[in-house]
């Protein structure tokens, strides 16, 4: 562990990074300008073939960080495993997969496969099968294909670690050093942690030879002048919010923030069509339009400016009395460099985020991050855009009429005459003129027009107020196998850990190593879940409620309706291998747990 580096200032653009050129132009469509400090860091060595040790908090780029490297060092026309990504959650897997299939636009007979427990085994063996280049999974599930020898690692060049301090928490550690026993002696690892516990270091030390060690560290303060609002929205809605937002926030000048310069065409060109003197910057611009812009944003002929990460860098403008993270940033340094354009020399400024559900874990990592609470907003409705527009357009009319009057004695002398006339109704008069000066517009919105639905981040106080008084502790028998007694059991993650049932069907059939057809129903509540299973014997039991979801054991208990806090003893007899079901099903043990021999039907 011979080279640690902590600081870089802006960084290099990624045709210096001597990527492959097809990797390269895939990365340009994608509208991505510069590289994290992560990526600028971690590129180089991983393309020498050097181990690396990368320690960056959650949401700093480190996916591009390997899969670009992975991907420009990969033989397409070697139909076998060429690289390893382990990681936690099937969650990410999936997620690594698709981030990788984006970079490989443009390498062809390009393939990689996700593979994680709770789906079928048949057709992940069917892809193994056919040849693929990459392979992302969860530790469980790789290991139970090496062992049925359906995963070879003969040809493998490179194994990513990823979340290894996740994977750690989650009782995998042994899984990974089993997996790195059998892969080639001589390969490549890179190894990525948010934290560095013994552990890891542990696994660092015995495995990694003469690794390059890359620790980033973030600067976390925000400043006490910004007031800091989140607003839960996401994909097509956001421009509507945005709107909305322009409408009813008292702004003077407003920098909103988005990832690719692609966005921030899309965004200024909306808002621009929707009536706003809005502009984009990124890094395609020349300087001297660059300029120009930045100049009507001083002297306000500009009021938003749609920026990238990389354009704004530099941007000091006191006008600025908003920031909007249109998209929310890779991690918690760029968060804390974007809120900071606003706010400054002891004036008051306010930061807006919009999140998505897949963006609820970053807002958190910000909070505790920062230590700053960042507060809910409510989206404004018709009735409030109508009361402010009305208000706002009062105000310009009185603005007016307090102003020097010497250049209206043509239009004073017009209206006099319209005045004159009788069958002139001066009311009638003023409406039309105001009606005129609007741009021949309406003024408010139907009150009655649909309004987008606006889902809400919720404390743990509230999601136990929302929760429902009652749940049946009855467990729904299983579609395939109804003679099989089912229980049913509480899991402590629910809506406000961001679980999803997709992760409890995982975290189940690998820790547990329970067949994903014997999952039955699974519903979130606020704090807690419920599960229906087979009777689970206690030394599965025990696995289970040490297993780790979304950062939190799962604590698996039966789930009692008098006390769904507390946990009963189980009822009736574990599933056991003897037990058979009706017709042509058998069902087998692995290590005294549950596995279908026959055909399994598809997973939740």
């Amino acid at each position: 562990m011979s080279e640690e580096n902590s600081n870089i200032d802006a960084p290099s653009s990624f045709d210096r990074l001597n990527l492959d050129q097809r990797v390269y132009k895939a990365v340009c469509d994608l509208g991505f300008e510069s590289p994290s400090k992560i990526q600028e860091q971690a590129i180089p060595v991983l393309l020498t073939g050097s181990d690396l040790i990368g320690q960056a908090q959650t949401g700093t780029g480190k996916t591009a960080a390997f899969a670009l490297p992975l991907l420009s060092k990969l033989d397409v026309n070697l139909r076998a495993v060429q690289a390893l990504i382990l990681t936690p959650t099937r969650e990410l897997a999936i997620q690594i997969a698709e981030a990788c299939q984006s970079f490989a636009k443009y390498l062809e007979d390009f393939h990689i496969l996700p593979i994680y427990g709770g789906a079928s085994y048949d057709s992940q063996i069917r892809a193994l099968n056919r040849g693929v280049q990459i392979v992302v999974g969860t530790p469980g599930r790789v290991m139970d294909l090496i062992r049925r020898e359906k995963l070879n690692l003969s040809k493998l060049k490179t194994l990513v670690l990823d979340e290894a301090d996740e994977m750690l928490n989650m009782g995998f550690i042994e899984d990974i050093e089993w997996i790195i026993t059998q892969c080639p002696e001589k390969r490549q690892i890179a190894l990525f942690s948010a934290t560095m516990p013994d552990a890891i270091r542990k696994v660092a030390t015995s495995y990694l030879h003469d690794p390059k060690e890359i620790r980033i560290a973030s600067k976390t303060t925000t400043a006490s002048t910004v007031r800091q609002r989140f607003w839960y929205v996401s994909g097509l809605h956001k421009i509507d919010a945005m709107v909305r937002l322009l409408e009813v926030e008292p702004y003077e000048a407003v920098l909103v923030f988005v990832k690719t310069k692609t966005d921030a065409e899309a965004v200024s060109l909306k808002l621009s069509a929707r009536g706003f003197s809005a502009e984009a910057l990124h890094g395609d611009i020349p300087q001297k339009i660059r300029e120009k812009i930045v100049d009507k944003l001083k002297n306000g002929r500009l009021d938003i400016l749609v920026a990238t990460d990389v354009a704004a860098r530099g941007l000091d403008v006191d006008r600025i009395t908003h920031v909007v993270n249109y998209d929310i940033p890779y991690d918690v340094e760029s968060y804390v460099h974007r809120i900071g354009r606003t706010g400054r020399a002891g004036r008051t400024g306010d930061a807006i985020l919009f999140v998505s559900p897949r963006d609820r874990k970053m807002l958190r990592i910000i909070e505790q991050t920062t230590r700053q609470k960042i507060e809910p907003m409510l989206m404004p409705s018709n009735e409030d855009i109508n009361r402010h527009r009305v208000n706002a357009f009062k105000r310009r009319i009185m603005d007016r009429l307090e102003e020097a009057r010497d250049d209206l004695d043509d239009f004073r002398e017009l209206v006099g005459e319209l005045l004159s006339d009788e069958t002139v109704d001066p009311v009638e008069l003023c409406t039309v003129l105001a009606r005129m000066a609007n741009n021949d517009e309406p003024l408010v919105r139907d009150e009655d027009e649909e309004e987008p639905v606006q889902k809400e981040l919720r404390d743990d106080r509230s999601e136990r107020r929302n929760e429902p008084k009652e749940i049946s502790d009855k467990a729904v028998p299983l579609k395939d196998f109804p003679d099989i007694e089912m229980c049913r059991y509480r899991l402590s993650v629910g809506h406000c850990d961001g679980v999803k049932p997709g992760q409890i069907v995982g975290a189940i059939a690998n820790e547990g190593d329970i067949d994903s057809c014997y999952i039955g129903q699974i519903d979130i509540y606020g704090t807690f879940s419920t599960v229906d299973l087979p009777v689970v014997p206690d030394h599965v039991r025990a696995v289970l409620q040490k297993t780790r979801v979304c950062g939190r054991c799962l604590e698996l208990r039966e789930f009692t309706k008098d006390n769904p806090g507390k946990g009963g003893r189980a009822r009736g007899k574990p599933f056991s291998a003897e037990k058979k079901t009706p017709g042509k099903r058998k069902l087998s043990s692995r290590s005294g747990d549950f596995e279908h021999t026959g055909r399994r039907r598809k997973s939740r």
